[in-house]
């Protein structure tokens, strides 16, 4: 094997050009400095270059992480964490470029927080300390994979029925609730599912959450802040949320408690939005909320639904909040299949893709693993294709730019090989988080190959990353590697898709970076490129190629 490079004059040159190139960039904060595809080129919609790629991996209930049979493992703490990396394998597996972890799931925190208790799915038992931080290794585990982390906060929920329930004793002690019972309402009344809530109408519990979820954005190296459909509880037949008396106090100027509720629930996402960016402005905040918006019967800019709608049901306007650009991607969960009458998945997702047109905030959409191969599901969810055609008919929209799964473990459960249909489909190539140019960034360098070595388990890439972090240059957080077949010079189109990315590496903290290429075979001449990617994943131009004959 011999390795060859340009020349040391044509390597000069190239570093002039990316700095060219990246200060003229550097006039536009926020844009991406990535290599630009001429208009000719034709990228492969199975092999996007950029998609977000998730799965929700929720610990209420136990439902993923940890499992309940976690507790009485000999080491316990040793069991949750291989629990957990069994899940960022899965991740990889499947080419996923980030993971949403629940870490809030009852006013509760996976994390020592000083305002709430720790979860009860850690241990057993509501306020028993861990004896470990989770969320600090859930974030370096994920980031050591270069995998985003979106922390998973339920804002107003308290308890859950076979938890706590409707009764503030159960709760842990030194709850706030315990000490501010008028914060919670009970919902539904001496009903089986009855369980606590927070008040959203009293505007000191909204600080208080938006201050209790702000304490791990702050202390922790979260990649995004993720919201999900419960603000006010799913209303049940016969019962309202007990929160007249708030109305009286607090509602003035309002016609009808219903738009109080929803002006609540604005402050909420307002305010949360704006918190975040004053505190850390590369953290992103997404909103996933109940797939339906308003149907049209009752708004003509809904959808041709007929099924529950979320802006009077839990009292979210969804759609303002897309509008107004409150948050940075939402995620609707459109959990239903092609040609659900009550709600269609192929009228819905031309219905959000229309919604977030215009605006700055990406749409992803969450999609239904656990309906699929459900005997008590409509029939389409019984053929093994059906999640791939979802997928697929997302390519028809632009504007969707992801999807995330729900559930991890009905994911990894791979019922009726779907999983597999749709994991070979779509995501049968890695892909790199969608950029967010409304973010502010700065230009980087491109990275200099300096090694390529063959081994008995693939090729050794090194490289060096110029100007990292100085001057007007931004820091690299990630790579991206790039090989073609041959020994030739890249062009743009070349990486316009991701057919040529074999994968990304997290960077290390100064000097040398490197990637083993572990499916490289023996024997076959390669070209390889190496860009370099910010906590936002704006790419850098490629390296100068390295050829391994």
């Amino acid at each position: 094997m011999k390795p060859s490079r340009l020349s040391a004059a044509g390597l000069a040159i190239a570093l002039l050009g990316s700095l060219a190139v990246s200060t003229g960039a550097s006039a536009a904060p926020g844009t991406s400095t990535a290599p630009t595809a001429a208009s000719t080129c034709q990228p492969d919609p199975a092999t996007p270059k950029r998609q977000f790629r998730a799965m929700w991996i929720a610990s209420v209930v136990n439902i993923d992480w940890p499992t309940r049979a976690s507790y009485t493992a000999p080491d316990r703490i040793a069991a949750q964490r291989a629990e957990y990396t069994g899940w960022l394998d899965l991740a990889e597996r499947l080419n996923h470029n980030a993971v949403v972890v629940q870490v809030r799931p009852t006013a509760d925190a996976f994390w020592p927080s000083p305002h709430e208790p720790w979860s009860e799915y850690l241990t057993g038992v509501r306020g028993q300390d861990p004896g470990w931080d989770p969320l600090a290794y859930l974030v370096a585990e994920a980031h050591r994979r270069n995998l985003e982390f979106h922390a998973w906060f339920n804002p107003y929920r308290i308890s859950m029925p076979d938890g706590a329930g409707a009764d503030v004793h159960k709760l842990a002690p030194g709850h706030p609730v315990r000490q501010h019972p008028d914060w919670a309402v009970a919902y539904p009344i001496n009903a089986a599912g009855s369980r606590l809530y927070y008040n959203p109408g009293i505007p000191e519990v909204r600080r208080f959450v938006q201050t209790a979820m702000m304490d791990a954005v702050t202390r922790y190296d979260i990649d995004g802040v993720h919201f999900d459909d419960y603000f006010y509880p799913y209303p049940v037949a016969g019962q309202d949320f007990a929160d007249q008396a708030t109305f009286e106090e607090y509602g003035a100027g309002f016609a009808s408690r219903a738009d109080w509720r929803r002006h609540n629930i604005d402050l909420l996402v307002q305010e949360m939005g704006q918190r975040i960016k004053a505190a850390k402005p590369w953290v992103k905040f997404g909103v996933s909320p109940f797939g339906i918006w308003r149907n049209a019967a009752a708004d003509p800019l809904g959808s041709e639904t007929n099924g529950t709608q979320s802006y009077d049901a839990n009292f979210a306007d969804t759609r303002r909040w897309v509008k107004e650009e409150w948050i940075d991607y939402i995620v609707p969960q459109i959990y239903w299949n092609i040609g659900f009458a009550v709600a269609d998945y192929a009228k819905l997702v031309p219905w959000w893709a229309d919604v977030v047109a215009g605006t700055r905030v990406q749409l992803y959409v969450g999609q239904a693993d656990y309906k699929i191969g459900d005997p008590a599901q409509p029939a389409p969810w019984q053929d093994p294709a059906e999640m791939s055609r979802h997928l697929t008919l997302n390519r028809d929209h632009p504007e969707v730019a992801g999807n995330v799964h729900f559930s991890a473990v009905q994911v990894r459960a791979n019922r009726l090989g779907a999983t597999d249909v749709y994991a070979a489909a779509h995501y049968s190539r890695p892909a790199l988080v969608p950029t967010m140019p409304h973010l502010r960034a700065r230009p980087l360098m491109f990275p200099v190959l300096t090694g390529a070595s063959r081994r008995s388990d693939g090729i050794r890439l090194s490289w060096r990353q110029p100007a990292d972090g100085i001057g007007p240059f931004g820091s690299a957080a990630s790579y991206a590697v790039y090989r073609f077949d041959g020994t030739h010079l890249p062009n743009a189109c070349d990486v316009a898709d991701a057919a040529h990315l074999v994968g990304t590496v997290r960077a290390v903290g100064g000097g040398t970076q490197s990637y083993l290429d572990t499916t490289a075979e023996p024997g076959r001449r390669y070209t390889y490129q190496v860009s370099a990617l910010d906590r936002l994943a704006n790419e850098s131009l490629p390296s100068p190629p390295r050829f391994v004959r």
